[in-house]
């Protein structure tokens, strides 16, 4: 999956697969991780929201299934 880079202090880079709703967030740290059935409409909030680690904590940690990916 092919990921953007971000400007945040805790985010690298967000990518997302519309066909399989899958949000793709790697940390600075290194840690990748992908949730499921996100909807678009979400990754784009994400995408536009000032605050990228506040949003994920906000509206899709605990809320769509997550896997660490490494």
């Amino acid at each position: 999956m092919d990921r953007q880079r971000v400007r945040s202090s805790n985010v690298r880079s967000i990518g997302y697969d519309a066909t399989s709703s899958t949000l793709e967030v790697e940390f600075n740290s290194g840690g990748l991780y992908q949730y499921s059935g996100v909807p678009e409409t979400v990754y784009a909030a994400l995408m536009r929201a000032s605050s990228k680690g506040n949003y994920l904590n906000n509206h899709i940690k605990d809320r769509y299934h997550c896997q660490h990916v490494r």
